[in-house]
C-alpha cells in the first residue's frame, strides 16, 4: 500500500529534473500521474514531447498509471485542457503540483522587456491558469471534508533575492503570494496550498554561474532532485491536511519550515507623524534590529 493509492495527480514540467522525480515517486507511493512538460528548451523555446512521454512510459514500465500531456501551462485554454486531461483520463483530479519554469537571467538593468515578461508568464502565469481551473473543479464539488491538495514551486531566489534573477525572483515571489491566497480562498472545498523551496541540481541551476549561486551543495546524492520528491509526496497525501498556505524547504537531507511574515518591531504614535518625529523613531526602533549603531 502506498500513501498515494487512488490518488490522481498532475505534475507539470515533469519531464526532467525536479518535476520527473515528483513523479516518479508519486506514481510509486500509487497514484495516477499525468505528466505534463512542453518539452522546451531551458529558456522556454521549442517543444519536445519526448521527455513527458519517457517519464510516462516510465511509470507505466513498472506497473504504475500515467499519461503524458505537452501542454504549455502559460496558455490559459491549454490549461484549461490540462486539468480536464485528468478527469478524462483517470476520472477526477486530487493534486496539483506546479513545477514548470523557465530562465532567463540577466541583471535588471540589462534585461530585456521580452525577457521578463517570458519568465513571469510561464511561472506565475503558469501557475494561476493551472490552479484556476483545478480550483474551479474542486469548487464544483463543494466538498469541505475532500483531501485536495496544490503544492507550488518558489525558489530561495525570490526568497532570498538572486542579485541576477529579477525576474524568476519577482516571479517565486508572487507565487508565494498565490499560495497564502489560495489556501485562505480554497480551504472550504477542502483544498489545502502550500510552496516548496528547493535545492538540487537540475539543467535550471547548473546553468548559473557558480559565483551567483545562493546555495552550496555537497555531494552528488546530495544534489539529486529525488531528495524534494518526498517532500511533495508528503504534501499530496491525506495525512498532510493540517498544514496550508506555508513555505517549505527541501534540500539534501533537509526539510526546513519558513516563518510567514509578520510584523517585527512597530512604532505607534498617537497623533499623526511629522517626518523628523517619525524618521528619529524608525532609526531608533528599527536601526538595532538592522545592524545600524
Amino acid at each position: 500500500m502506498g500513501s498515494l493509492d487512488g490518488r490522481v495527480v498532475i505534475v507539470t514540467g515533469a519531464g526532467r529534473g525536479i518535476g520527473r522525480s515528483v513523479a516518479l515517486l508519486l506514481a510509486r507511493e500509487g497514484a495516477s500521474v499525468v505528466v505534463n512538460d512542453l518539452g522546451g528548451a531551458l529558456d522556454g523555446s521549442g517543444a519536445d514531447a519526448g521527455p513527458a512521454r519517457q517519464v510516462a512510459d516510465e511509470i507505466a514500465a513498472t506497473g504504475g498509471a500515467a499519461v503524458a500531456n505537452g501542454a504549455d501551462v502559460s496558455d490559459h485554454a491549454a490549461a484549461e485542457g490540462l486539468i480536464k486531461t485528468a478527469i478524462a483520463e483517470f476520472g477526477r483530479l486530487d493534486v496539483l503540483v506546479n513545477t514548470a519554469g523557465i530562465l532567463r537571467d540577466r541583471m535588471v538593468f540589462n534585461m530585456t522587456e521580452q525577457e521578463w515578461d517570458d519568465v513571469i508568464r510561464v511561472h506565475l502565469k503558469g501557475t494561476f491558469n493551472t490552479t484556476k481551473f483545478a480550483a474551479a473543479y474542486w469548487r464544483e464539488q463543494r466538498d469541505e471534508s475532500a483531501q485536495n491538495r496544490i503544492i507550488n514551486f518558489t525558489s530561495v531566489s525570490g526568497l532570498h533575492g538572486s542579485p541576477g534573477q529579477p525576474n524568476y525572483a519577482a516571479a517565486k515571489m508572487g507565487i508565494v503570494g498565490l499560495t497564502y491566497s489560495t489556501a485562505n480562498s480554497l480551504a472550504r472545498y477542502g483544498v489545502t496550498v502550500n510552496a516548496v523551496s528547493p535545492g538540487a541540481a537540475t539543467r535550471m541551476t547548473e546553468s548559473v554561474p557558480d559565483e551567483r549561486r545562493r546555495v552550496r551543495m555537497g555531494t552528488d546524492d546530495e544534489r539529486s532532485p529525488d531528495n524534494v520528491a518526498p517532500l511533495v509526496a508528503y504534501l499530496a497525501s491525506e495525512r498532510s491536511g493540517w498544514i496550508t498556505g506555508r513555505i517549505v524547504h527541501a534540500m539534501g537531507y533537509e526539510v526546513a519550515l519558513y516563518n510567514n511574515p509578520q510584523p517585527v518591531v512597530r512604532v505607534i504614535g498617537t497623533a499623526p507623524w511629522s517626518p523628523d518625529a517619525l524618521a528619529a523613531q524608525v532609526e531608533r526602533s528599527f536601526g538595532p534590529m538592522l545592524g545600524r549603531s
